[in-house]
């Protein structure tokens, strides 16, 4: 019996891992787990809240009085297809939304995107799925679109199945590595973090371990394996 190892000290050892995903079970098996933040290291990047929106959530700014065009700061970074549920660290949850009610794939939609166009660190788009079909082939995924080694010239786009939940456990991607200038994006597979069985302890639980200069918001996202209903909770820096 494999014994997985809970690395969320890489959070909390990093000042800045940027957006972040987490997905995964509870360990009573009954909810599947979602979980996204984003963070910021200047004031522009801090004016973010998460506002619900029926059973998504999207981005604004806490601040509109400071922002010239509002649309390009918002996005909805989780969606619902029937049994899909979409995370994502951008508008590309669009993109996915659309592909699978065309009966496309996760890793379909993913292939007409890239990375973020905002250089010199062009941003990974790091993006996540899950399932309450029993059904499905896979119980989880996550991809991530970034350049290689930093070069504009080359893309790389890594999927990652995971094709059975591990109760107590989810796997986390992140944009970056930690702070830098340019920050170094994401390398290698997802890690596993501990999860628990209540909606508002795993938000505050991943909120802690994000740095305290850094963090803007964060969000939890519990889906009944069972009914497929879901609950929502979020945390914001700062609050209207």
């Amino acid at each position: 019996m494999p014994v997985f190892e809970d690395q969320s000290d890489r959070i909390e050892t990093s000042r800045y891992p940027g957006r972040g995903i987490v997905i995964g079970m509870t360990p009573d098996r009954a909810n599947l787990v979602q979980v996204y933040w984003i963070m910021g290291r200047s004031e522009g990047s801090r004016n973010r809240i998460f506002v619900q929106d029926d059973d998504s959530v999207r981005t604004w700014v806490f601040d509109e009085s400071t922002v010239d065009n509002l649309d390009l700061i918002s996005y909805h970074p989780i969606r619902v297809v029937g049994s899909c549920h979409i995370v994502t660290n951008g508008d590309q949850t669009d993109t996915i939304e659309d592909h699978l009610t065309n009966g496309h794939t996760f890793e379909d939609a993913q292939n007409t995107r890239t990375w973020e166009p905002d250089p010199p660190i062009n941003t990974p788009r790091i993006s996540g799925l899950s399932t309450t079909d029993t059904n499905a082939d896979f119980a989880y995924k996550l991809g991530i679109l970034k350049t290689v080694l930093g070069s504009a010239d080359h893309t790389v786009r890594q999927y990652f199945t995971y094709e059975t939940a591990i109760p107590g456990y989810g796997h986390c991607i992140t944009t970056y590595l930690d702070d830098g200038d340019p920050v170094p994006s994401f390398e290698g597979e997802p890690y596993t973090v501990a999860l628990n069985n209540d909606l508002v302890e795993t938000a505050d639980r991943f909120w802690a371990f994000l740095d305290e200069d850094n963090k803007v918001s964060l969000l939890t996202k519990f889906i009944d394996a069972a009914t497929n209903e879901s609950r929502i909770h979020i945390i914001n820096r700062y609050a209207k």
